[in-house]
């Protein structure tokens, strides 16, 4: 990825802001404060690699404080730069207010392949980037919480918690530092699922839109459309396999780094995924055809209902987006369209479904988990054998009433009291269907609010006004 391509992600990013801007009535001066980046943090720290000493280049951008603490991921790639963090943390701040998340937008960067070094030396860069960001107050439960992005995951936000704990061992809300951390390290059960479970179900919402779905030819509902998912990640593999399994959706081509694969029937993604594991590759999976590495991005244009980009930014661009045969896209990915791609796509009258929405079930339940770890307790453990013995006497007194007993296997499916997990499903599928219908509204409101980008970064930028004139910052 060169530099410039980076750069037109940022540059897109504001051009989606500026194209909403318009359509909000709002004064000049108070949406340059909500569009620009507060605090950019670029550092540079050694750390010993076996025998020699690299210079590390990181990143950490806080966007706005229009709520604290800030919130957003940490990715390692060796495309990190200024431009892109600032991009993410930008859309960071909107993706909170979207749904309704009280948190300002940020992000940070690494820039370092993560797959050339081993375990102990990402530690040693992990735990030092931390104490970068410590020693300049760039970190806290109520300053800035990080999280798991592109090249990171459980693994890093535990060693962010405890070198965090060894500067700040007296803060009895250190576990609230960071979010995506392993469940035994006071993390919480549903993380690792939770943006791809956000996107089936901004995804499922989308479809059950009668009118909508007859202003695309398409029958309303998930069940049955075809999909194509291009990144087996994280994101990707649980989309798929919530998409298939809960939605009955077909998925009918995939693609990775080493290449794609289709079939118009649809296969197993559960397969497709084992097979991958067994063989390091999707590419030769029984009754699909294989698209080689160097044609991999042409997954893309294959025939579908509904493609959801899900690996990294500018994806689709004007060069391939007359190619996109799928007539709903749901980005899963941040940024995977850019604004002339996005243009090329309404005028042939796609749906899109912005990342600024769609993805945002990482940061709903990291929310979920920062609030777990102020209130230092499970959710579900007060209410959980509570709720389970009153819906059993409910049960119970049915019974009599009709003279009929329920079989104990239907007593304990009716009466079983919520799971930790249950409820974070639960309450990722009321913030994903409540925003949903937010932007939707925009849109019924605004007649020239034709998109739901538009929309949805309208709605954004309302609700983070609104903060601002509150506080009184603007007259």
């Amino acid at each position: 990825m060169s530099q410039q391509t980076v750069v037109k992600f940022y540059d897109s990013v504001i051009n989606f802001f500026d194209k909403a801007a318009q359509h909000t009535g709002l004064p000049d001066g108070l949406l340059s404060q909500i569009k620009v980046c507060n605090a950019v943090y670029r550092m540079l720290y050694p750390v010993k690699i076996g025998n020699e000493v690299k210079v590390i280049e990181a990143y950490r951008v806080q966007h706005s404080h229009h709520r604290t603490p800030t919130k957003g991921g940490i990715r390692y790639s060796n495309h990190v730069n200024q431009e892109e963090v600032m991009a993410l943390a930008t859309l960071m701040t909107f993706k909170c207010a979207i749904v309704d998340v009280p948190f300002g937008g940020a992000k940070g960067g690494v820039k370092i392949n993560p797959w050339d070094y081993d375990a102990e030396s990402l530690e040693r860069i992990t735990r030092r980037y931390t104490t970068e960001l410590i020693n300049r107050n760039f970190i806290g439960p109520s300053v800035d919480v990080p999280a798991p992005d592109y090249g990171t995951g459980e693994r890093e936000m535990a060693w962010i918690y405890d070198t965090y704990r060894t500067f700040k061992g007296m803060d009895i809300d250190a576990a609230g530092v960071v979010t995506g951390k392993p469940v035994n390290q006071h993390g919480i059960h549903g993380r690792t699922e939770a943006t791809g479970r956000g996107v089936f179900y901004g995804l499922r919402e989308a479809c059950d839109i009668p009118e909508d779905m007859k202003k695309l030819g398409l029958s309303t509902g998930l069940k049955g459309k075809r999909m194509i998912v291009q990144g087996l990640g994280n994101v990707g593999s649980f989309t798929s396999k919530i998409s298939q399994d809960e939605g009955g959706a077909i998925v009918v081509g995939v693609g990775e780094m080493e290449g794609a694969i289709y079939n118009p029937n649809g296969f197993d993604i559960h397969e497709v995924l084992k097979f991958r594991k067994e063989t390091g590759s999707i590419l030769g999976f029984p009754g699909a055809t294989s698209i080689p590495k160097e044609q991999r991005e042409s997954i893309l244009e294959y025939d579908c209902d509904i493609l959801v980009p899900a690996a990294l930014e500018d994806v689709i661009t004007f060069k391939n987006a007359a190619n996109i045969k799928a007539k709903i896209i749901g980005e899963a990915a941040n940024g995977p369209i850019t604004s002339k791609g996005e243009e090329i796509l309404l005028d042939a009258g796609k749906l899109i479904i912005p990342d600024v929405f769609l993805n945002a079930g990482g940061v709903t339940v990291s929310y979920f988990e920062w609030l777990k770890n102020l209130s230092h307790m499970r959710f579900g453990r007060m209410e959980k054998r509570f709720d389970q013995q009153r819906l059993t006497n409910l049960v119970t007194m049915v019974e009599r009433q009709v003279g009929r007993e329920v079989s104990d296997e239907e007593k304990n499916m009716i009466a079983r009291g919520a799971d930790e997990i249950d409820l974070v499903r639960s309450g990722l599928e009321e913030t994903m269907i409540n925003a949903y219908h937010q932007i939707r509204g925009v849109m019924v409101e605004k007649p020239l609010v034709t998109d739901m980008r538009t929309a949805a970064f309208v709605s954004a930028i309302n609700k983070i006004s609104s903060d601002y004139l509150a506080m009184g910052i603007f007259p």
